[in-house]
């Protein structure tokens, strides 16, 4: 029974650890590194109560460390993901009745248990596991997912509070209920605070998830459903499978209580999934609500006022950090013919002075792309540039996978805008150059608006408002996240909700109370304290 109105605390965003040579945090989170890489853990899958394993186990490897095992997955089939939403339909009843100011407790213990006990946990599995150097872990893992959490309790709580007016002798009300049915959730391999948020906003508002990460991703996010199990979430709220996707999709959402998707990843899957579940609506109890953040072909625009130190870092910065594999990164820049020696002059000395190697090296900027696949395809842009007579690779362009999947950070520069690499999403270290003639700013706003299809993030780099204002108006709908003099990656939660549109996702902002609200299913109440006796109204009564 709830008896009050609760306060809850006021999130404050987590304060990013520096692991400096000899800090505390450093010594720790090798010592957890060391621990992690001398065992072979058996992950099994999370459905209900139970831990399920079967025989098809996956290795799972450090990008950058092929031949090392950290241990193997259990994969599963069609039953698995029948038997998640059984366990998930089972789990809902006493999980949207659980008291609002409980609920919140779960969470709130987790976010807590991240930042203390298990953080070098956190940050060490998404460090092996998905190859991100101390820093690019460190702000995911630990400080974004930390923020997830505990601001979502707080946007939540906000949105609770809010309530219609009533009318004298009667009370208006609002009842935030979850949906009807399970939801959906899906992560990809990217960022470890993503594969916790899109299961974890859900259950949040009431509702119970199915949640299948990337198999890339496994070994961090067994690490997140064990640490919101010991924070007290109830079997069945969310149950973690992995099987692949077309089995997923076949299951789920061709089930009667199907009631919405969460879901990050590429835009060819989430276009395939909305046409299936449109041609499956008749079979739904409700219209599923479809929450996605796609793709992104990423921009800085760069004016000729710019400073050139300023722009060399936010591309080295943007494009390169974590390999380039961030939704944000920025994959295409537009430079101004006054500005361009000096640029590429910065850019190819900054690529030179990289350190490439293992995470626990912790003096290397860039380690290794997350797999083969992935490798094979950025290889064959750069092999592709390299014999093209439109562009010339200025910097970087080596591949080697005999270790781990490395591929050198790679500027191209083109005198066609509309190259392959400045318009097709390449998902690693590579970026592509355009110099525009510097009195055509206002033509090549333009041209940037119209060459991808996606609107993502995207920034200006000038030190002339009067131009800051006219890229901010003109490109108004080329981004979701749009950054003035700065990088287009970093959002942070609570700051800058994050996504974006036309085909970069449905712009549902996750860090924001946006979010939230779909998964909420609002019930209007109306009581009426004395009501009417008579039908008749006072206008009908006789002269």
């Amino acid at each position: 029974m709830n008896n009050g109105h609760y306060s809850l605390p006021i999130p404050a965003n987590e304060p990013i650890l520096t692991y400096v040579p000899g800090s505390t945090e450093r010594n720790r989170l090798k010592e957890v590194i060391n621990e992690l890489k001398s065992t072979s853990i058996d992950v099994p899958m999370y459905i209900g109560s139970r831990e399920i394993r079967t025989n098809n186990k996956v290795a799972m490897r450090p990008p950058h460390e092929r031949k090392h095992v950290l241990g193997y997955f259990h994969a599963g089939e069609a039953k698995h993901v029948k038997m998640a939403i059984d366990a998930a339909l089972a789990a809902k009843n006493d999980w949207e009745a659980m008291p609002w100011e409980s609920r919140a407790a779960i969470f709130l213990k987790a976010a807590d248990l991240i930042a203390t006990r298990y953080r070098p946990y956190m940050n060490a599995t998404t460090m092996l596991g998905q190859s991100k150097n101390v820093f690019q872990a460190e702000i995911d893992s630990a400080c974004e997912l930390i923020d997830f959490l505990r601001f979502n309790v707080h946007f939540l709580g906000e949105i609770y509070q809010q309530q219609p007016v009533s009318a004298p002798g009667i009370h208006n009300r609002l009842e935030y209920r979850p949906l009807e049915g399970f939801v959906l959730a899906i992560s990809p391999f990217n960022f470890t605070a993503i594969g916790g948020n899109l299961p974890a906003s859900a259950a949040l508002c009431g509702n119970t998830v199915v949640w299948k990460c990337a198999n890339t991703q496994v070994y961090s996010a067994q690490m997140f459903m064990r640490i919101m199990k010991e924070a007290g979430l109830p079997d069945g709220v969310i149950n973690l499978i992995y099987v692949d996707g077309p089995t997923l999709g076949s299951v789920c959402f061709s089930h009667p209580e199907f009631a919405g998707v969460h879901f990050t990843g590429s835009t060819g899957v989430f276009n395939q999934m909305w046409k299936t579940i449109g041609e499956n609506i008749s079979r739904y109890r409700s219209y599923p609500r479809i929450v996605g953040e796609t793709g992104g072909k990423d921009f800085v625009m760069v004016h000729p006022s710019a400073d050139p130190d300023v722009v060399a870092t936010a591309l080295l910065r943007g494009a390169f950090e974590f390999q380039g594999q961030k939704c944000s990164a920025a994959s295409r820049a537009y430079i101004p013919s006054n500005l361009a020696s000096a640029v590429r002059k910065r850019l190819i000395a900054g690529i030179k002075s990289f350190t490439m190697g293992s995470v626990e090296d912790f003096s290397n900027f860039i380690t290794a792309v997350i797999d083969d696949k992935s490798f094979n395809k950025i290889k064959s842009y750069i092999d592709k540039a390299k014999r093209s007579s439109k562009v010339k690779v200025i910097a970087g362009g080596n591949c080697d996978k005999s270790i781990g999947y490395f591929i050198e950070p790679t500027v191209i520069e083109t005198t066609d805008p509309k190259y392959v690499t400045m318009c097709e999403e390449i998902f690693g270290p590579v970026l592509t150059m355009y110099v525009y003639p510097e009195g055509k700013f206002s033509e090549t706003l333009e041209l940037l608006d119209q060459t991808s299809p996606y609107a993502l993030t995207g920034s200006i780099i000038s030190q002339d408002r009067a131009a800051i204002v006219e890229a901010t108006k003109t490109l108004r709908n080329a981004a979701g996240n749009f950054y003035i003099n700065d990088k287009p990656t970093g959002a942070v939660v609570g700051q800058q909700p994050f996504g974006g549109a036309r085909g970069s996702g449905t712009n549902d902002k996750a860090g924001f109370s946006i979010n939230l609200y779909r998964w909420l299913s609002v019930r209007t109440v109306k009581e009426t304290f004395d009501p009417p006796k008579d039908y008749r109204y006072p206008f009908m009564q006789p002269e």
